[in-house]
């Protein structure tokens, strides 16, 4: 061995046993890290008295929520069963994790809220405000309050099913491709499960959960349609459905549905190309001509407007 390469590794080593030596040495051996732990813990100043608790919880742990779950409470009691089921219904859809009695809840403090900006703007910040428009300010803004949860559910359940169709026909291709690979359709859709984080991801997941705690696999498909109220998941539960039953090739089911889906896409896309020029009509006759009519038309009109000459 060279010479210099050995006075290099000895010099290495005796540096590396050098500094665990040291590392050794510094080391108290009277020193106990659980010790030290649990004194940190002891530390801690923990609060003497159930005052210092709930002032050391947020504003919206205090007194918000308490609120809004009595107010909950109340709605629960006056309203009829059948719009709790819609009101869950339509919660479902948006795939929010919220009781019934609490929407209504927000509804109510929401119309109370701007009913009281209403006549505050009307009567408090307005002194010459008429008594009738003052009480139409009041009623308008009651009104919105009401309005503005369901407005803003809806727009969630929208988004969602939107979320939801643009993801199905990657999430066939996904399971086809697995199911063809030897996996049985409840671990291609754990598959889909672990590579994806959306809500039919979600959805597929929740399925598997209910498989196993009992339910079967038909009613689940059901309920995930139901609680997702779209046309393409609803034909692709049924078609999964069906070959379950009949005892078809899930493979050649799932190929036959994800080559639907990509059909549908594409013609969703066509779809919105051929409405394109239909809606920019709107901007370009009520932003656009105008500017173009100023700019064309404005010298023109400046300069007979100097020779006091008659527009007309």
């Amino acid at each position: 061995m060279d010479p210099i390469l050995l006075l290099i590794l000895v010099l290495v080593g005796g540096g590396v046993v050098a500094g665990l030596v040291y590392a050794g040495m510094r080391e108290d051996p009277s020193r106990d890290p659980l010790q030290e732990r649990l004194a940190a813990f002891e530390d801690r100043t923990l609060p003497q008295s159930l005052d210092e608790i709930e002032m050391s919880m947020s504003f919206q742990d205090r007194v918000l929520l308490p609120v809004m779950r009595s107010l909950s409470g109340v709605m629960t009691r006056l309203t009829p069963q059948k719009q709790l089921e819609a009101a869950r219904h339509k919660i479902e859809l948006a795939g929010m994790n919220m009781e019934p009695s609490l929407f209504f809840a927000m509804r109510i403090v929401a119309m109370i809220g701007l009913a009281i900006m209403g006549f505050l703007l009307a009567f408090r910040f307005s002194t010459s405000t008429p008594a009738a428009q003052g009480l139409l300010y009041v009623l308008g803004g009651a009104g919105l309050g009401f309005i503005l949860p369901e407005m803003w559910i809806r727009s969630k359940i929208s988004r969602r099913q939107q979320g939801i169709v643009k993801a199905l026909p990657d999430a066939l291709d996904l399971l086809v491709i697995c199911v063809e690979a030897g996996l049985g359709f409840d671990m291609a859709m754990g598959k889909v499960y672990e590579k994806w984080d959306n809500d039919l991801a979600v959805a597929f997941g929740r399925i598997l959960r209910e498989i196993q705690l009992g339910k079967t696999r038909r009613d689940a498909l059901k309920d995930m349609a139901n609680r997702m109220d779209v046309p393409d998941v609803t034909s692709f539960t049924a078609a999964i459905i069906q070959a379950d039953q009949l005892g078809v090739s899930m493979g050649r089911i799932l190929r036959v549905q994800a080559d639907q889906m990509r059909v549908k896409r594409r013609q969703r896309a066509q779809e919105k190309a051929h409405q394109a020029p239909v809606k920019m009509m709107i901007p370009m006759v009520l932003l656009i001509f105008p500017s173009i009519w100023i700019v064309l038309l404005g010298p023109a009109a400046i300069i007979l407007l100097n020779t006091n000459t008659p527009l007309f």
